[in-house]
């Protein structure tokens, strides 16, 4: 498939797919003409790349990562990092539910002072 089909399907531009192939995070074949073809899979691949840099995590933390995504080996070191992001990821999320709980206070505390 062509890097406008997979950017279509993943939601994501053109651009940010090249950016990918830079950082080693997605390397598609070539065609005889010299046009970049994915893989099916590209699209889920781009998909996972986006929510984990949603989650915070830059390209290169992904690219070292990319091993347990693509194979059923993961390293003491890539189990070290899953986890580190894990605890990360975990923390900011108490920290969001409690700044949500705050805001659902004051929503609640505001409603009755609405002009």
């Amino acid at each position: 498939m062509r890097i406008g089909e997979v950017a279509r399907r993943s939601g994501v531009s053109v651009r940010a797919l090249r950016y990918y192939e830079e950082q080693g995070l997605l390397t598609p074949g070539r065609s005889p003409g010299g046009h970049r073809e994915y893989a099916e899979d590209a699209v889920d691949r781009v998909r996972i790349f986006q929510q984990l840099y949603a989650a915070g995590l830059p390209s290169r933390r992904i690219a070292e990562l990319l091993p347990c995504i693509d194979t059923d080996t993961t390293t003491d070191h890539q189990w070290a990092m899953l986890n580190a992001e894990h605890a990360r990821i975990s923390k900011q999320i108490d920290q969001l539910t409690t700044v949500l709980a705050r805001l659902t206070e004051l929503i609640e505390a505001a409603a009755g002072r609405r002009a």
